[in-house]
């Protein structure tokens, strides 16, 4: 057996894993605290991504979206980062075997490389673009790769039930 799919068997057998998976409330609970988690995430991440984009808030300074999002986006990152431990133990033998988790956890590896990369380089240099509707190439296509990535973390995550 494979190292990691014995610590995810591992998992499976804890008394936590069990008493969430088997509780008739718990689990939907955490499962609902995790879409709100999401909700607050990936809505504030995609404000900043659509203005990114031109789409929105066009008269708004992109540093000002970013600044006013900010704090949500990290309170929703924190939720979603909790109750998706919890998920993952209460399923981690499950998960391991699923495609769909599989993708979800690729997407997540590049979703937080995405704005490591931008915050890094374009937005550096936010000063010099952030009040024009002239978006620099580079920012608006880490928006759009970003709500790229986000949608396919969020039909990931969807599809994970189907798998079972």
């Amino acid at each position: 057996m494979p190292v990691l799919q014995h610590i995810c068997q591992t998992i499976n057998e804890t008394h936590l894993s069990v008493a969430l998976r088997e509780s008739v409330w718990v689990f939907p609970i955490i499962e609902t605290v995790h879409v709100i988690g999401i909700t607050l995430l990936v809505g504030t991440i995609a404000i900043l991504d659509l203005r990114l984009l031109g789409l929105v808030f066009r008269r708004e300074r992109v540093s000002l979206i970013a600044r006013q999002v900010l704090p949500v986006t990290w309170t929703g990152f924190a939720i979603v980062m909790i109750s998706g431990v919890f998920l993952f133990i209460a399923e981690a033998a499950q998960s391991y075997t699923n495609p769909a988790f599989r993708w979800k956890l690729l997407l997540l590896l590049l979703v937080g490389i995405n704005p490591l990369v931008f915050h890094t380089t374009v937005y550096r240099k936010v000063a010099l673009w952030d009040e024009t509707l002239a978006i620099p190439f580079r920012a608006r296509l880490a928006g759009a790769i970003s709500l790229t990535l986000w949608c396919g973390i969020v039909v990931a995550g969807r599809a994970i039930a189907y798998y079972n």
